[in-house]
């Protein structure tokens, strides 16, 4: 028989790591693939010949032999008992099997293909039939302005599914079971698409080769029921409209023993009569004289933790911004804090007597100025 260079075919060098091999013969076997190339002889023809190179070289000893012999007669088609004779079938399209028992040493093709074509079959499914997370939850919680900056510890209640007591969660009455009539109680059930035959886990029982018996009385069937249960839990400072809060494994139970959904709380924070919230930075409006304005002082302005002293210089111009820094609110993904821009509004006085009247005629005598100077005539 004529020999043949099964790293070539792959497209790799004779030291190639069994990981290499592994990605070549993926990356070959998902190009010339004879569902992707419905017709192509040419296609199916180089299918078998790579599918052939990887059933040797992934075996340890098999390609041990070829590296020492240089042949590959005795891994082509018709060797090992694989179809009586020669012919395709060893290698051909037809003679596929996506069961445990292919070929390809420890590797199966079920394996192979499910990476290649992500296949819904997976290993996952088979080998936990009929289980299934639970269900997430969302509850929404109203808050206060100032507790949403603080965080806060507190009590909800929750309505949640939670496995049937009288069932325990099997969702039969009295776990009663027998063999799956689809499956005969393999759990398997095989399907053929065009050339390829698959084995997969049975649509009727799961995968688990048993068949439900009668619903149970208190939770219909479901294996779950519901509960109200009381919780407490922690807000973290800096949450914001919107915010969700993770609560893991308080949602509702799974089925089949999977585990629970979480629970997610979503916050709502009331508005504030002096703050305002952008990011993580604190806003708010400060009322000042035009003296202190004028000549510049020190004023006592509201922040999240209390009263704070801030300076206003000479000359303030109404609506001019200060910053007091880490003074905003919590940041959810840092744990650092923003800050507070403080504007002053600047609040003109109420003359009231002709004594205040002269005095600002007085100041405007030795200030002469004119703000619109600058305007377009």
């Amino acid at each position: 028989m004529e020999s043949k260079d099964y790293y070539r075919i792959l497209g790799v060098a004779r030291g190639a790591s069994p990981g290499e091999i592994k990605k070549a013969y993926k990356k070959l076997a998902r190009k010339f693939h004879p569902d992707l190339n419905p017709g192509d002889k040419a296609s199916e023809n180089r299918f078998k010949e790579i599918s052939e190179a990887y059933d040797v070289l992934s075996d340890l000893k098999k390609r041990e032999k070829y590296d020492r012999f240089g042949t590959a007669s005795d891994f082509g088609p018709g060797a090992g008992g694989g179809g009586g004779g020669a012919g395709p079938q060893s290698y051909g399209f037809e003679g596929f099997d996506f069961t445990e028992g292919a070929p390809f040493g420890s590797t199966s093709f079920r394996d192979i293909f499910s990476e290649i074509f992500r296949n819904p079959f997976s290993k996952k499914e088979a080998e936990e039939p009929g289980m299934q997370r639970g269900e997430d939850i969302q509850h929404t919680m109203n808050l206060s302005f100032e507790d949403a900056m603080h965080g806060i510890t507190t009590r909800i209640q929750i309505t949640k599914l939670e496995p049937c007591a009288r069932c325990s969660g099997s969702g039969t009455e009295g776990g009663s079971e027998k063999a799956c009539s689809l499956c005969s109680g393999t759990g398997k059930i095989h399907m053929q698409k065009g050339h390829m035959r698959f084995t997969t886990a049975c649509n009727r029982c799961g995968g688990s080769g048993r068949e439900r018996g009668a619903n149970c009385s208190e939770c219909h069937g479901d294996g779950r029921h519901q509960v109200t249960e009381p919780l407490r839990v922690r807000i973290p400072a800096g949450v914001d409209n919107g915010s969700k809060v993770r609560i893991p494994g308080k949602g509702h139970a799974g089925r089949g023993g999977a585990p629970p959904g979480d629970l997610y709380i979503i916050t709502n924070v009331a508005a504030h009569p002096s703050f305002t919230r952008e990011g993580d930075n604190i806003y708010c409006t400060v009322p000042i004289t035009i003296t202190e304005a004028a000549l510049g002082t020190k004023i006592d302005v509201p922040t999240l933790d209390g009263v704070a002293t801030m300076r206003i210089p000479p000359g303030t111009q109404s609506g001019q911004r200060f910053r007091l820094r880490e003074h905003g609110a919590h940041s959810l993904r840092t744990n650092q804090r923003g800050d507070q821009f403080v504007e002053v509004k600047i609040v003109m006085p109420q003359v009231k007597d002709e004594r205040s009247k002269e005095i600002l005629r007085e100041f405007a005598r030795l200030n002469p100025e004119n703000p619109r100077e600058l305007l377009p005539s």
